[in-house]
């Protein structure tokens, strides 16, 4: 496994939209688990898509299980992933391994219900709910050449310098 280079803002390349997955081989599934080892080496990393590291296809993981008490479905590896059905509307802080200085206020669904496929090439379908949700939506967003800074409520008052923690 590999530790691989996060594109950041300004990169034009996060604006560029993905390419279907065609074919779940040994191949894909081995850069899965170096995105993986990327998304877990930064501090708080829940989710990393792989245009985040210059790999313009439709794969995301999302892994929100380190969050105590929330509503989970574990570590997924989302191929080809699409929304089906989205309800509510709820205004969250989001953050980005792209753009590690900021944070922002972004409007999300609260709800959706989700078609990908998995590591094998089978097809799933999932409903999530919450910080979960949003995680998920936050990385399909990377697969089509969008940020959380694309969809702030106002650049003015919803932007934030990140905290540096010592």
């Amino acid at each position: 496994m590999a530790l691989l280079p996060i594109l950041t803002y300004p990169d034009q390349r996060l604006k560029q939209v993905s390419a279907p997955v065609e074919l779940v081989d040994d191949e894909l599934r081995a850069f899965i688990l170096d995105l993986e080892e990327t998304m877990r080496s930064g501090p708080g990393g829940v989710g990393i898509a792989a245009p985040q590291v210059g790999k313009f296809i439709r794969v995301a993981i999302v892994d929100v299980s380190t969050k105590p008490k929330i509503e989970q479905h574990g570590r997924l590896v989302l191929i080809n992933p699409e929304i089906t059905k989205w309800d509510g509307m709820k205004v969250g802080r989001e953050g980005c391994m792209s753009v590690p200085d900021f944070t922002g206020n972004v409007i999300r669904a609260e709800q959706i219900k989700l078609n990908y496929l998995d590591e094998q090439g089978a097809t799933q379908s999932l409903e999530s709910s919450g910080y979960e949700a949003r995680a998920i939506q936050h990385e399909l967003d990377h697969l089509d050449g969008m940020l959380f800074l694309d969809r702030l409520v106002s650049r003015r008052n919803d932007l934030f310098k990140r905290k540096v923690y010592k």
